[in-house]
């Protein structure tokens, strides 16, 4: 078996190193570690709504990095900073998955970065594919 790994070397807010792969792929399974709204090593600043957009683009962009794409997505996970935003937070989730939904857990959770929401997933693609 081989494992690829995906942006090892990447920061974090305040400039920190992160010590974990922004995913990792293995046998046609790829695991996308956990995204936020981070942009330039900041969390970018707005509600729910354009958290949740940047935190999936941030998912999708390494998951198109890595030649997976949205329908790929068999497993999402996700952490709700307010169990308040949850229907936004579903509304913005479905523009995205809403043609390929994978399979889900939601949860409230207090985060370790000042962000609303944290998404992560699996995807597989079949090595042929």
């Amino acid at each position: 078996m081989s494992i690829k790994r995906y942006g090892a070397e990447q920061i974090g807010a305040g400039d920190k190193s992160l010590p974990f792969a922004r995913a990792v792929e293995a046998d046609g399974w790829l695991h996308v570690s956990g995204q936020v709204a981070l942009e330039n090593g900041e969390i970018i600043d707005g509600n729910i709504v354009a958290q949740t957009h940047k935190a999936i683009g941030n998912l999708l962009a390494i998951l198109k990095e890595a030649g997976y794409g949205v329908e790929h997505v068999v497993r999402v996970g996700v952490w709700l900073d307010d169990p308040r935003d949850f229907w936004s937070f579903n509304k913005i989730y479905q523009e995205y998955f809403g043609a390929h939904p994978p399979a889900r857990a939601c949860v409230q959770s207090s985060m370790m970065v000042d962000c609303k929401v944290e998404i992560d997933c699996v995807a597989y693609k079949p090595k042929d594919a």
